[in-house]
Parts: C-alpha cells; sequence; structure tokens
C-alpha cells in the first residue's frame, strides 16, 4: 500500500512516498537520497523510543552507510530555536560530518524545520531527508522546503527554503500520534479543501469519523490529496512570492495566537483552527462569502475537538502588534489570505480595516 508523488522543481525535484509500513522499506526508499556514507538521524525525545531503533537497525543492515549517527532533541515548539539549531550544528562537529553527509528528520514539523534549516546551512548546505511522524508534518511542513526556526519576536523569522531529497511518509506512524496531535493535524487538511478544493472539503466532513478512527484508506486519500495540492502549488511558485502564499490561510492570526500565548500553549494545528475561523469571518464581510462555509468549518472543527474561539485574554493591540510581523506583509501593509469562494483563496492588502477590527474585537470580547 504505497503511492508516489513528485515535487516539480526542475533539478530540484524529489519525491514523496506515501504508504504503510514504509519503514521496512529502507533500501529501496532511503538509500537511494542519501547523499554519502555519513547519514545524522535527528528526533526527540518522545519519537526516539518508538522508531529510532528501529530505523538504525534497518539503516545498518544494507551495509551502505558507514557512519550513523542519531542525535535527540527535546520535544515541543519552544525549542525550536536557535539554541537547538546549533546543537545539531555541534553533533555535526563533534562527529566529523562533511558535506557529502545526509541529516534525516525523524519527527514532526519542530524537528523536520529544525533538521532542514541546519541541512540549509551546515557547511552550506547538505542533503537531508523528511520522515514526517506526525499528521500535521506528513500534510504540510515536510513538503516544500520552508525550513527554519522562530524568535521570541515571530514565529519562523529566520530560515530558508531547502528542498529535501526525499519525503517519507508512513501513515503507520500516525498508530502512536496523539489525540490532540492527530486532530492538529486534522486542520491543516481542511484548509487544503477550503483554499483549493471545495469538494475535498466535503470529502473531510463525509469521512472525519473514519479519519479520527485511523481508517488507513481514508488516511491515505487524506495525506495524498493534501500532498498533491500542496506539490502543484509548491511547484509553481516555489518561494511564496504568489499563489503559495495561499497556503497561509488562518496563519497570521493563528501564528499571532502561539506568539502572544507563548510557543507550545497552543499547537500549531490548533491556532490554525482559529484562525481559520477568524479569516472566514472576515471573508463572510468582506467578499460576501456565504455564512454557511463558516457554519460548516465551525461544526467541523468541533467534531474534531478543536478550537474554534481565540483566547479572550489577547486585547486589540496584542493582535495587531503580533500580526504586524509576518513574512507576507509588503511595505508595512497588512496581507492576509481570505476566502471568495470555498475552494478559491486570494491573498490581499485590500481589505478594509473596519471588517478587520470587528472581527478581532469580537473575539476579544
Amino acid at each position: 500500500m504505497m503511492t508516489q508523488l513528485t515535487v516539480n522543481l526542475a533539478e530540484r525535484s524529489y519525491p514523496i512516498f506515501i504508504g504503510v509500513d514504509l519503514l521496512k522499506q529502507t533500501e529501496q526508499l532511503l538509500l537511494p537520497y542519501i547523499g554519502g556514507r555519513q547519514l545524522m538521524i535527528v528526533t526527540n525525545e518522545r519519537i526516539a523510543p518508538l522508531y529510532l531503533e528501529l530505523l538504525v537497525a534497518a539503516l545498518s543492515a544494507t551495509g551502505q552507510v558507514q557512519q550513523i549517527d542519531t542525535l535527540i532533541l527535546p520535544d515541543g515548539e519552544s525549542y525550536k530555536n536557535l539554541a537547538t539549531l546549533n546543537e545539531i550544528f555541534t553533533a555535526l562537529l563533534e562527529k566529523k560530518h562533511h558535506r557529502s553527509t545526509t541529516l534525516l528528520a525523524l519527527g514532526g514539523g519542530v524537528i523536520g524545520d529544525l533538521t532542514g534549516f541546519a541541512a540549509a546551512t551546515y557547511q552550506r548546505g547538505v542533503a537531508f531527508i523528511q520522515m514526517p511522524t506526525s499528521l500535521l508534518a506528513q500534510v504540510d511542513s515536510s513538503v516544500g522546503g520552508k525550513t527554519g526556526v522562530n524568535h521570541l519576536l515571530g514565529k519562523n523569522m529566520m530560515g530558508a527554503f531547502y528542498q529535501p531529497a526525499s519525503v517519507v511518509i508512513d501513515l503507520m506512524m500516525l498508530q502512536t500520534l496523539p489525540k490532540r496531535e492527530l486532530a492538529a493535524g486534522l486542520a491543516e487538511v481542511i484548509k487544503y479543501g477550503l483554499i483549493y478544493d471545495q469538494g475535498f472539503f466535503e470529502w473531510i466532513e463525509s469521512s472525519v469519523d473514519a479519519l479520527l478512527a485511523l481508517d488507513r484508506n481514508c488516511l491515505m486519500q487524506a495525506v495524498q490529496r493534501a500532498c498533491e495540492i500542496k506539490a502543484t502549488i509548491v511547484a509553481s511558485d516555489e518561494r511564496e512570492s504568489g499563489l503559495r502564499a495561499i497556503l497561509n490561510f488562518g496563519h497570521t492570526f493563528g501564528h499571532a495566537i502561539e506568539g502572544a500565548m507563548g510557543y507550545g500553549t497552543y499547537l500549531h494545528g490548533e491556532a490554525v483552527a482559529i484562525g481559520m475561523c477568524l479569516a472566514t469571518q472576515l471573508s463572510i464581510k468582506q467578499y460576501g462569502l456565504a455564512p454557511e462555509w463558516l457554519a460548516r468549518l465551525t461544526a467541523l472543527l468541533k467534531k474534531i475537538g478543536l478550537p474554534t474561539t481565540a483566547p479572550k485574554s489577547m486585547s486589540m493591540d496584542h493582535w495587531l502588534q503580533w500580526m504586524q510581523i509576518d513574512k507576507k506583509n509588503l511595505d508595512k501593509k497588512l496581507r492576509l489570505v481570505l476566502l471568495k469562494s470555498c475552494g478559491r483563496a486570494t491573498v490581499t492588502d485590500s481589505f478594509e480595516g473596519v471588517y478587520l477590527h470587528e472581527v478581532l474585537a469580537a473575539a476579544s470580547s
């Protein structure tokens, strides 16, 4: 049970393998993408006991990787920073990894972003492979080459566009995913339907119970379609100069929540769920989006167990302060991703300011 997609970026193109028990297919799926005889596997303290020993044993059994080193980092968004990034550099230097080494990210979005940024900058760039273990990472952060770390003043403010050599998505890893993190990942899955494919959104509505029950066929469909959409968008706009920015639907609001409340208080997908509700409210005011889409989105998020209302402790000043620290902004103008209809998103700085204030005032009251 496996399918293969391709992110088409000329000489930087790479495959996405999606399937079940892919950890057992190391020789076919990983070895061709390991650049040399050295490998550093970066993971965290929660994932390591589950999969690290199995992965190292599978790679060692092939006899084709001479040096396999591992680094186990603390778990959580609060560790996605320059200090943790430096731990990766230190481990690479202490183990004498050279330019032909490969880094393998075994974990969720935090591990993937950290490892990718390290790969982009260690000795001016080495190969890396993404093996995402969370649903959110599988459908979003592992695909597209965005890497980076957070700063106290803003999320993902330091980083690089740096594509992986391959992405290996093993759906079996979702069996050990906490329910809260599964729900957070589904927020990103829903996002793809809202911004690009109304039929996909409607399929999620009808399949949500099966997805929550980890039905393999439904998970396969959800992950594959989300990755197809992202691969298509990334292939047309690798560095987010246009279309790719629609992938940030709900994220400007969500990142503000994460920053204001402290990284890790809300999971990324939880903050994005709230952000999508706020962006949909603004879309109704700005573009006349049918209110039914807000009702349907809210009902779906609640069924999954995701939050739909913002923390009341966030004042208008909090919102505006954090939303101004956003990579989409140009010439000090706030740019937001809004919906003209379900499946049709746009990036704009021409929304009515009074509408934004009404939405934020309601969120804070």
